[in-house]
């Protein structure tokens, strides 16, 4: 088995503390996070990893203080259109996932232009998770495996396995993280990735994420080589 992971998953904890710590606004904080983002996808790159997943805005995220979430969605949407030609360029294959419709039409236009741009790459697959709940998505999945009963799709006969109802999930072709990392010092998954992380390694650290650096990245992938995934089996 690769001593590497295939597929990470990162919570980015803390970029509103970190500004605030140091003065700043908290837009200050996630301009920071970006910077870091960029750096992460580096790393990933040149550690191998094929699929990042980062989980940028939540379901419950829409509670946050409306000038807050008006300035994350307009740096989300600047940071797509400004970075989607180095993607391409990068051989990276950028997809999202959540619920678009929640989205403004400006920022829902440039996920679809950034990913048409990237279709083609089969370097790294960075998957952006934007109004993304785990709940909604399963939730999601059941009511579209119940509308493929209803409409003579699938028999519904029996309980559908784990490969039938996943498929109905965002993104089902992408395998389950073997790894999710946290910073800032939180040990929850906040909703992110119910049901793929069934089997993830989880790595935690007090780090807050515009601080996040390669040697904290290195030390969550050394930890992950020491682990013994045995998926339920035995060693």
């Amino acid at each position: 088995m690769s001593r590497v992971p295939e597929h990470v998953a990162m919570i980015m904890d803390g970029n509103g503390r970190w500004a605030e710590m140091r003065g700043k606004s908290r837009l200050e904080g996630h301009r920071a996070g970006v910077r870091t983002v960029e750096r992460v996808v580096g790393w990933c790159r040149d550690a191998h990893v094929r699929y990042l997943t980062l989980y940028a805005f939540s379901t419950e995220n829409w509670k946050r203080p409306a000038e807050e979430v008006g300035d994350l969605m307009k740096l989300m949407t600047l940071v797509l259109k400004t970075k989607a030609a180095a993607f391409r360029d990068a051989n990276i294959r950028v997809r999202v996932i959540g619920r678009r419709a929640d989205l403004s039409q400006v920022l829902q236009r440039m996920i679809a232009k950034i990913e048409r741009m990237t279709d083609g790459c089969d370097g790294l697959q960075l998957i952006l998770a934007i109004s993304y709940g785990g709940r909604s998505e399963i939730a999601e999945a059941a009511y579209a495996y119940a509308c493929a009963v209803r409409d003579g799709k699938v028999s519904g006969a029996e309980v559908p396995s784990d490969a039938v109802f996943r498929s109905y999930l965002y993104a089902s072709d992408v395998p389950d993280p073997d790894m999710i990392i946290r910073t800032s010092g939180e040990f929850r998954l906040s909703n992110f990735l119910l049901w793929q992380s069934a089997y993830s390694e989880f790595w935690a650290t007090p780090v807050m994420w515009p601080d996040f650096g390669k040697d904290d990245f290195s030390a969550a992938l050394a930890s992950y080589a020491t682990r013994n995934r045995r998926m339920g089996g035995r060693p």
